[in-house]
């Protein structure tokens, strides 16, 4: 007996640590080898000129080869200034909405960021309930840069009770210097309990489930993927935009989802 109830507390242990260390399966990706639009069968589009809640001043287009295009093994997202005005530029916001979209998980992205005054890329994830309340539904963003402050990555995630606009956000950063010369790997880590975002394998934010209700964490429903490069807006254009730094290109090596 006495052997028995040393040995139980060892066993339950063992059995407890494999269930927490059971590998991640692939379950979706886009290597993008291939040449031409993103794949529609994975891809969609925001498209767009209204300012998307921060007065951005990009339009988004749609199946737009000059701003959104497979090549060399690579997406490539692109603002372009297309005129003389504030309102003449153009990129892409691609979405897996309706598509696909996960709860729980681990999201790798290998990206290049553009550079420059008024560029602002993102890699992140909305909430998949139509019609989407923000921030009710949740945000992650796992990777966002400013130009106008450079090599400084941004991590946050938005929820009724967290975010930006009642200076609850929740939210850390990163010196990133070679963030437009290099390819990093921008990922998040998502479980009923926390969200952690990673650059490089690196985990520099964490959120954790309070279990305080939705409000403060939204985030055991389905979220889908987001890729873009805005232009201007209430952050990324917080110190004016210099025409002169586009075009300017996000570079995609792969996405994966393992589950």
């Amino acid at each position: 007996m006495r052997i028995t109830q040393l040995l139980f507390p060892l066993l339950f242990c063992a059995v407890t640590l494999c269930a927490q260390t059971k590998p991640l399966k692939l379950v979706w990706s886009d290597e993008f080898s291939y040449k031409g639009l993103p794949d529609p069968n994975k891809w969609a589009y925001d498209t767009g000129q209204h300012g998307w809640g921060n007065h951005e001043w990009q339009n988004y287009l749609m199946n737009s080869l000059p701003n959104a295009r497979v090549e060399d093994g690579h997406l490539r997202i692109t603002a372009l200034k297309n005129g003389p005005g504030e309102k003449e530029y153009t990129s892409a916001r691609l979405v897996t909405r309706g598509k696909a979209d996960w709860k729980y998980g681990r999201i790798d992205v290998r990206a290049k960021l553009p550079k420059g005054l008024g560029t602002w890329p993102a890699i992140w994830m909305l909430g998949s309930h139509q019609p989407l309340q923000w921030p009710d539904d949740g945000e992650i963003d796992i990777m966002e840069h400013v130009g106008y402050d450079p090599s400084i990555i941004h991590a946050s995630t938005h929820c009724k009770k967290y975010y930006h606009s009642i200076g609850t956000q929740k939210t850390a950063t990163i010196p990133v210097p070679d963030f437009s010369d290099a390819f990093h790997v921008y990922s998040v880590i998502w479980t009923a309990e926390k969200i952690t975002i990673l650059i490089d394998d690196k985990p520099y934010f964490n959120f954790t489930n309070e279990h305080s209700g939705r409000e403060a964490w939204p985030f055991d429903e389905p979220e889908y993927l987001l890729l873009n490069i805005a232009v201007g807006g209430d952050w990324g254009g917080q110190k004016g935009v210099d025409p002169k730094v586009f075009p300017c290109s996000m570079l995609i090596d792969y996405v994966r989802v393992y589950q």
